[in-house]
């Protein structure tokens, strides 16, 4: 379902690197991040930033695009019923019933605030994040302060993500 205002996933796409800037930084995780990577400062010299950014930024929307399908549950309609020619008529009885369902429970609109998107944020990074970095930091040899410190950041992520999405993303109901 292509929402109304998809710049906004370009806009969303932006908070894992805005959290990055603070999380990572001295006055977050810094120090932390380093010792649990094995990392001095010398490591961190000569990097491309601007690949390093761009890509971030390209793997931030893409995740913005997925997202709305975790935390906002409207987009459950168009998987359901998307396939059928109906959908794309406005005035077909399809949309009559689910305009009535909408009247008498409000699904066009319920659950679209920022506490439920940051709810479900949330939700998400415990199914899909601490699982994905706890087996990569145990394959990988790495401490649980490792993993720790990633799950933080990405739970953060999905929280502000999903909170943004759910109160500002205009979906085509």
């Amino acid at each position: 379902m292509i929402p109304n205002n998809p710049w906004l996933l370009l806009l969303v796409g932006l908070i894992p690197l805005l959290v990055g800037a603070l999380y990572y930084s001295p006055i977050g995780f810094h120090k932390a991040w380093m010792k649990a990577n094995n990392f001095t400062e010398a490591d961190l010299e000569g990097a491309n930033m601007v690949k390093i950014f761009g890509l971030a930024y390209l793997y931030g929307v893409i995740l913005a695009s997925f997202l709305p399908s975790l935390v906002m549950h409207q987009t459950g309609l168009s998987g359901i019923f998307g396939m059928l020619p109906e959908w794309a008529d406005k005035s077909s009885a399809l949309w009559t019933d689910l305009n009535a369902m909408d009247d008498k429970w409000g699904m066009f609109s319920r659950h679209l605030h920022f506490g439920h998107g940051v709810m479900h944020g949330i939700v998400s990074s415990v199914f899909l994040v601490v699982p994905i970095v706890s087996i990569n930091s145990l394959f990988e040899r790495r401490g649980w302060k490792y993993a720790a410190i990633h799950i933080g950041y990405w739970t953060i992520c999905l929280a502000l993500m999903g909170g943004v999405l759910c109160e500002f993303l205009e979906l085509p109901l």
